[in-house]
C-alpha cells in the first residue's frame, strides 16, 4: 500500500505564488513554515509598492491564516495611495523584468467603467504539485490561472494569455506549409 504524503493548501500557495514570481531576478519567495507566513522579498522599492497593492495581507484555508509579507530590500514599504491607484501602472511595475508578464490594456467600457487586462505570456507553467490533481505530482496552468489565485479580488482587473504569440506562430507555420516547396503540406492547414 502506497503511503501520501500531501501538501497543505497553503504550501501550494506559495508554490504558486513562486511560480509566479520564479524568473523575476528582484523577486524571492520564502515561506516560513514555523509562523505560518510568506515573506515576498524585492529588490527594488517601487516594485515592492507595487507587489503589496496585488498581493493580499493574509489568505484563510479554513481554520488556518497565513499572513503575506512583501520585503522590499530597503525595509521600508510605503503603501500607495489607494485614491490614485492605476493599476496599469501598478501591473508594470510589478512585473518589469519578468518574463511571464506580455502587457497590460485599459479599456474604458460603458458608463465610465474601465476594465484592466493584465496579460500573460502564453506558456504552460508546470510545477511540483503533490494535492492529487495529477498522477504525476505535478500542475500544468497558465500564469493567467495563477494570477486569478493568488491576487486580491481586482474590481475591473481581469487575466489573460497573449494569443498575439500564437498567431505570429500560427501565421509563420502556414507559410511554410504552404509554400512552393511543402505544398502537399497545405492541405492539412485549416
Amino acid at each position: 500500500m502506497a503511503l501520501f504524503d500531501l501538501s497543505s493548501p497553503w504550501v501550494i500557495y506559495y508554490r504558486e505564488t513562486c511560480e509566479m514570481f520564479k524568473n523575476d531576478p528582484e523577486v524571492h519567495v520564502v515561506y516560513k513554515q514555523d509562523e505560518n507566513k510568506l515573506c515576498i522579498y524585492v529588490d527594488k522599492a517601487d516594485k515592492a509598492e507595487a507587489i503589496a497593492q496585488l498581493m493580499p495581507d493574509k489568505i484563510e484555508f479554513g481554520n488556518v491564516k497565513v499572513a503575506i509579507e512583501v520585503i522590499p530590500a530597503n525595509g521600508e514599504l510605503k503603501p500607495l495611495n489607494v485614491g490614485d491607484l492605476n493599476y496599469v501602472n501598478v501591473f508594470e511595475t510589478a512585473f518589469k523584468g519578468n518574463p511571464a508578464f506580455s502587457f497590460v490594456r485599459k479599456i474604458h467600457g460603458i458608463l465610465s467603467n474601465s476594465i484592466t487586462y493584465v496579460v500573460f505570456q502564453n506558456k504552460v507553467v508546470q510545477y511540483f504539485n503533490d494535492d492529487l490533481g495529477d498522477v504525476y505530482g505535478q500542475c500544468s496552468t497558465l500564469y493567467q490561472d495563477i494570477a486569478n489565485r493568488i491576487f486580491k479580488n481586482l474590481d475591473g482587473v481581469f487575466y489573460s494569455t497573449d494569443v498575439e504569440a500564437v498567431k505570429k506562430l500560427t501565421n509563420s507555420l502556414a507559410d511554410y506549409c504552404c509554400s512552393s516547396s511543402n505544398v502537399s503540406a497545405c492541405a492539412c492547414w485549416p
